[in-house]
C-alpha cells in the first residue's frame, strides 16, 4: 500500500502517519527525517544536501525528489509506504507522478488530514507551550499556513479531481483515536 498524507502544519499528520505504519508494518518517509538520515552518509548527493542545508537555503525540487525516489525504492518499501510532507509543489507532484509511472507503482490512497486556520494556529501554539519551543511564533505559525495554503493545498485539490476513487478528507478537528479509526477504515477498502 501507497499511501500520501495532506494536511495543513499542526493537522497530526505526522502523528496518524506513524499510527498507520506501525499498523500496515510499512515505513513512514517523513521528509524531515529522510533529510537528516541522508545528513548521516557521506556521498555525492548528501555533500550538496549538507551545502544547501547549512548555506541556510531551501533544499532545491531536484535535490529532494532524487533522495525520496531513492528512499522508495529501498528494500524496506517493497510492501509500500506512507508519504508525508512530500510532494509539497506542482513540480515535486509532476516529478512522483512520472517516478511511479516509470517503475509501474502507483499510490493507492492520499489521505487530507484538513483543519481551520484558527486551529491550526491553537494546536501549534499548545504544542509549542507544551514542548518549550520557541520557534513557533503567531507570525511564524501564519507564514506556514499561507505557504501551505499557496503551495500545497492545491496539489491536494489535484489529488481530488484527479484521482477522486483514492482521494479521502477527514475531519482534523477530532480525536486522535476517532481519526485513526476512520483512516483504517479507508485503507481497509482497497
Amino acid at each position: 500500500m501507497r499511501i500520501i498524507f495532506f494536511g495543513p502544519p499542526g493537522a497530526g499528520k505526522g502523528t496518524q502517519a506513524k499510527l498507520l505504519s506501525s499498523y500496515l508494518d510499512i515505513p513512514h518517509l517523513s521528509t524531515g527525517e529522510i533529510l537528516r538520515s541522508k545528513l548521516n552518509e557521506n556521498d555525492e548527493l548528501s555533500s550538496k544536501l549538507r551545502h544547501v542545508m547549512t548555506s541556510g537555503n531551501l533544499v532545491s525540487d531536484d535535490i529532494l525528489n532524487e533522495i525520496v525516489s531513492i528512499k522508495i525504492l529501498e528494500d524496506g518499501c517493497n510492501k509500500g509506504f506512507i508519504l508525508d510532507g512530500y510532494p509539497r509543489t506542482i513540480a515535486q507532484t509532476e516529478y512522483l507522478n512520472s517516478f511511479m509511472d516509470k517503475k509501474f507503482m502507483t499510490i493507492n490512497k492520499v489521505i487530507n488530514i484538513d483543519l481551520s486556520n484558527q486551529n491550526i494556529e491553537n494546536r501549534i501554539i499548545l504544542r509549542s507551550r507544551i514542548e518549550n519551543r520557541t520557534d513557533d511564533s503567531l507570525a511564524v505559525i501564519r507564514n506556514r499556513i499561507r505557504k501551505y495554503n499557496n503551495e500545497t493545498k492545491p496539489i491536494a485539490k489535484f489529488y481530488k479531481s484527479k484521482y477522486p476513487l483514492i482521494f479521502f478528507e477527514l475531519n482534523g478537528d477530532q480525536k486522535i483515536e476517532k481519526i485513526h479509526s476512520e483512516i483504517i477504515n479507508i485503507v481497509k477498502k482497497c
